[in-house]
């Protein structure tokens, strides 16, 4: 190198240590199946509080349902997106690895989320993450690589 320079050099004096802890965060980094279990939980406490609420992951009202279609409704008339229960009572997660899905098995569900204007149904998206469902993971994230650094 030309000109001027300046070398600098690092001593760790416990390396071992530091050594150990890098590789309990590579181990905990490798397989994530621990907290995306707690993801999957938190993701579905809040998915089932927007059939409570009624909104999606952003805040906003569901769809109000058609006065022809409340009129037919049978039960849960004040109920967006809930006749009978089932599609709140069916979520479910996968959690691997590497990645976390949370969904449901109804094929109805991807009309609810998506709509279906050929039908009239208008989009009521209830998979999603809000602002807070962000920061929630971001903590389950922050708290296992804590663990793992702490063991």
């Amino acid at each position: 190198m030309a000109g001027a320079a300046l070398d600098l050099q690092l001593t760790i004096r416990n390396a071992a240590e530091v050594k150990a802890a890098f590789e309990r965060l590579d181990a905990a980094l490798t397989d994530l199946t621990p907290a995306f279990q707690d993801i999957g939980e938190a993701l579905l406490n809040s998915t089932r509080e927007r059939f409570r609420s009624q909104t999606a992951p952003d805040g906003s009202p569901w769809a109000a349902l058609s006065p022809d279609y409340r009129q037919r409704k049978k039960k849960n008339k004040d109920k967006i997106l809930t006749l009978s229960g089932h599609l709140p009572g069916l979520l479910n997660y996968q959690a691997g690895p590497r990645e976390v899905r949370i969904g449901t098995p109804l094929i109805y569900g991807a009309t609810h989320q998506f709509g279906a204007p050929e039908r009239n149904i208008p989009a009521r998206p209830f998979l999603g993450l809000s602002s807070e469902d962000e920061t929630e993971l971001l903590d389950i994230l922050q708290d296992h690589l804590r663990r793992a650094l702490e063991r």
